[in-house]
């Protein structure tokens, strides 16, 4: 069952990050090279941000930037976590509970005294549900 699976059991340890002066182009191809939805934005060991590829594509797409515009300028500071120990269900809350305009979140970071531990995702969360089937 869902609830006796702990985020550690599932969670991504290797975490791509960018920082806040990085350029939003530069951090969208970090994204797409590799193939990840969101990455948390560091500065100082601390998570201050996250930015997604569903975000900065559309804003590139759109031509909603100007040359240069730096992650700090458009990233999502008001970021949902997890700890380790919390268990799977928790984080389905979250991801559906934290998402605006009845969206979901598809990523969410690990934490854990104040650090980045691990990332997980809806893909980590489809594959535990299917194992239980």
């Amino acid at each position: 069952m869902l609830e006796n699976k702990k985020v550690k059991d599932l969670m991504t340890r290797d975490v791509f990050t960018t920082t806040p002066d990085e350029e939003v182009v530069f951090a969208f191809e970090k994204l797409m090279k590799m193939k990840i939805s969101a990455m948390p934005v560091v500065e100082d060991d601390k998570m201050v941000g996250i930015v997604s590829a569903t975000d900065l594509g559309h804003n590139l797409i759109l031509d909603n930037y100007q040359l240069g515009t730096l992650v700090n300028e458009v990233m999502v500071t008001d970021v949902a976590f997890v700890s380790p120990d919390d268990d799977l269900v928790e984080a389905i809350c979250l991801m559906n509970d934290k998402a605006p305009h009845s969206d979901i979140i598809n990523q969410l970071p690990v934490m854990e005294n104040e650090k980045i531990v691990g990332i997980i995702s809806d893909g980590d969360i489809i594959k535990a549900i299917k194992e239980d089937l």
